[in-house]
């Protein structure tokens, strides 16, 4: 049985018909108007209206960045869209006669992995999506944990620096500012300005007018001495977290997503080696593995509908 996945941006709403393995049978892609919930709304009403055509579907999931109710029903805040406890849910049922989830964006794309990704051999794991921002998943025991309020998971924002950085959800030192995309751009001006490690940075910059993640990447791939020492210090940063993280939570895998994990096992290499030394206890019990995600740009829509047709199961 097909189900609809909807993932909902900032700039952008996917959406994919995925069937029962996974695999997307069609798609389509819109912008979006942030400032617009009303607008929104209409989109992925027109969307799942197009992606249903003549096949039967179990229900959709709709994915979005932000804080969402333990009834996968309510939108409390998202950050880049103006909903502030938006009954999403409710407005798209008032207006399809399917049954409709709503899930954090982050959770969907690590259900994905778990489901049909990096995750498929495990039952316990931790994804981080590496992009602008640090999204979290957990899965424990094959189950994907939420919290008592729905909002829970968001390992982006554990105090990794006492004092540390300021970070847009308010507080300061979050894991987000030191391994996330935006972080790694910020690591890799300060290189650039030191005038260490080559010139390949300081050049980049002066050719395009800024740094970009595409050009730090091609840097990366390069192996410009500046760009890796950049990567290294955002995998330290993200492997001392997933140390913290593993005490807490004994994952048996960390999956890597986001626009960073391109670099593959360059960044896991450093990643590995600061969870491993700040590890508590090593050596006396078993260690976490660590991959790359496998299902890039379309988890969000996968994980969704995955989710959605799960809870339509079990209503039926």
């Amino acid at each position: 049985m097909h189900a609809i996945g909807i993932d909902i941006g900032g700039t952008k709403i996917a959406g994919a018909l995925v069937d029962e393995d996974g695999v997307i049978v069609r798609s389509e892609r819109q912008p979006t108007n942030a400032g617009d919930p009303r607008e929104i709304e209409d989109t992925v009403v027109g969307m799942i209206d197009v992606l249903r055509g003549g096949d039967d579907v179990i229900g959709v999931g709709v994915a979005a960045a932000g804080f969402i109710d333990a009834a996968q029903s309510t939108v409390y805040y998202a950050p880049n869209i103006n909903w502030r406890n938006e009954p999403f849910r409710e407005k798209l049922e008032a207006r399809i006669d399917l049954p409709i989830i709503v899930e954090n964006d982050a959770n969907a794309a690590g259900w994905a992995e778990f489901r049909f990704g990096a995750g498929r051999p495990y039952t316990d794991m931790i994804t981080l999506t590496i992009g602008t921002g640090v999204g979290g998943a957990i899965v424990a025991n094959g189950a994907l944990f939420r919290g008592g309020f729905g909002a829970g998971a968001e390992l982006g924002h554990l105090r990794l620096v006492p004092n540390g950085l300021a970070c847009g959800c308010g507080a300061h030192g979050c894991i987000e500012q030191y391994g996330s995309g935006r972080a790694l751009l910020r690591i890799a001006n300060e290189i650039a300005d030191a005038g260490m490690l080559g010139r390949g940075l300081a050049i980049a910059r002066e050719r395009t007018g800024k740094l970009t993640g595409t050009e730090i990447g091609r840097l990366i791939q390069d192996g410009d001495a500046g760009a890796l020492a950049a990567l290294r210090q955002l995998g330290a940063s993200l492997g001392q977290a997933c140390a913290s993280l593993g005490a807490v939570l004994d994952p048996q895998v960390f999956v890597f997503g986001g626009g960073v994990s391109i670099a593959g096992d360059l960044l896991l290499a450093p990643i590995r080696a600061a969870y491993l030394e700040h590890l508590p206890a090593r050596g006396y019990h078993p260690e976490a593995a660590f991959a790359i995600a496998q299902l890039v740009n379309d988890a969000g829509v996968v994980g969704a509908a995955d989710l959605a047709r799960i809870a339509a199961t079990r209503l039926s």
